[in-house]
């Protein structure tokens, strides 16, 4: 305890971090983990999982293509609409995908502990929710507003079941804040004996990443140019992005940059479609020896904040998922530099990619109308609620929300009208 004191006194007179996170050893891959420098100086380390696979998976999946290739096929065709007072309208023209529900392996259509949202509806034109008097107005007295911005989405993409045995099939997990690559440890570990081919960083600053001492190196711009490299290093032809908190950001970034390459997305406890801008009034605008003398009611405080119960059980799985346990500099950098003014309602409209938004219960970082607003604005979207979840669902829920995230990697619409299927038939 005295020890304890005694540095943060000596980290307020000096300045310097105490037992900041260096980089490890890059010119060895042990234990599947790789150490990719993304910048002269800039490492972050990486789980990669790379199973081993029979000669023949190559062939089946070549049959199994061939055999569903009527299936799967979803028309994007939508009108964005942006009026000046903010007010946003989705229209979704033609014949589109209509909501589906998700059903579990054992045959029943929930989990336990899970409730289904039930989302939009992918036909209707979206003047429900634009939230404007106009529309209580008879046709002949409406008032024509001239749009600030009109967007056209039109395109068509392949959906398909991705397997485990797939051999085009890779699935990213990005962490948020505070985090590491080990908090996804359940997910790896599940998902890597099915055959799949996982990989998931460590942020920079975060786990066994580097930890440059400069703000700059933690903006938002900064990290999503990391997960890029990360994408193009490991990325295949199908690849599933999931993200867990401030982590959906950089997935949500990823399906934008590499659309022919991103399948599917999975969103933890990610939020609203908002664009990310920091708190003025946050506690992180605190000088950085301030934040690290408060670090132990910070991390009381994310106990009882990201999860549903503050028990031993709660405080080991924290402990082993190296999560919150950041220096006090780097977690005040990544606080300050969510600012990604692009990342608003218009660019998650226009995203095509299917999503599953998966959303704890008793979550107080991320309330539940925000994942539900996110719904209403995706074109392919779930929205699953784990009953005894927190913000740190995928620790305390690992179960459920590894069987969500396996049906949803399984699921493929189905082919729109029969005329398809009788065309690859004939």
């Amino acid at each position: 305890m005295l020890t304890s004191i005694a540095e943060r006194i000596m980290y307020c007179l000096t300045g310097k971090t105490p037992n900041s996170v260096g980089p490890s050893d890059t010119s060895e891959t042990s234990d599947g983990f790789d150490f990719l420098e993304v910048k002269p100086g800039r490492i972050l380390r990486i789980r990669h999982i790379l199973p081993s696979r029979s000669g023949g998976g190559e062939e089946d999946e070549e049959k199994e293509e061939v055999k569903n290739s009527g299936r799967g096929l979803i028309h994007c065709k939508r009108r964005i609409t942006v009026y000046r007072n903010g007010q946003l309208v989705i229209e979704n023209l033609g014949a589109t995908l209509r909501s589906e529900i998700l059903h579990c392996r054992n045959g029943n259509s929930e989990p336990a502990g899970t409730l289904e949202v039930e989302l939009s509806d992918y036909t209707s034109t979206g003047n429900e929710s634009a939230g404007g008097k106009e529309s209580d107005l008879p046709p002949g007295r409406r008032r024509k507003r001239k749009p600030k911005k009109v967007l056209q989405v039109d395109c068509q993409r392949r959906v398909t079941s991705c397997k485990g045995t797939h051999s085009d099939v890779v699935l990213f997990f990005i962490h948020g804040v505070g985090g590491s690559l080990d908090i996804w440890k359940e997910q790896l570990d599940f998902f890597s004996k099915l055959g799949y081919e996982v990989v998931a960083p460590d942020l920079v600053g975060h786990g066994s990443s580097a930890a440059p001492q400069i703000g700059a190196a933690y903006t938002f711009y900064a990290l999503a140019e990391d997960m890029r490299c990360v994408f193009k290093r490991y990325g295949k032809k199908r690849n599933i992005l999931v993200g867990h908190s401030y982590g959906v950001s950089f997935c949500t970034f990823l399906a934008h940059e590499f659309p022919d390459l991103v399948h599917k997305v999975v969103m933890i406890n990610g939020g609203g479609p908002t664009a990310l801008e920091p708190s003025l009034c946050s506690i992180f605008n605190m000088p950085t020896c301030v934040l690290h003398c408060l670090s132990p009611c910070l991390a009381w405080s994310f106990l009882k904040a990201g999860f549903a119960r503050q028990g031993a059980k709660e405080k080991q799985l924290l402990r082993e998922g190296n999560a919150f346990n950041v220096s006090s500099f780097v977690l005040r950098a990544m606080m300050s530099g969510q600012y990604w003014p692009e990342g608003d309602e218009v660019y998650h409209a226009e995203l095509t990619v299917p999503v599953l938004l998966v959303h704890g219960m008793h979550d107080k970082f991320v309330p539940l109308d925000e994942d539900q607003r996110m719904a209403e604005i995706l074109l392919v979207s779930f929205l699953k609620i784990i009953e005894e979840g927190s913000h740190m669902v995928m620790l305390e829920c690992p179960e459920t929300v590894n069987t969500l995230l396996h049906e949803f990697f399984l699921w493929e619409p189905e082919a729109q009208n029969t005329s398809t299927e009788e065309a690859v038939n004939e």
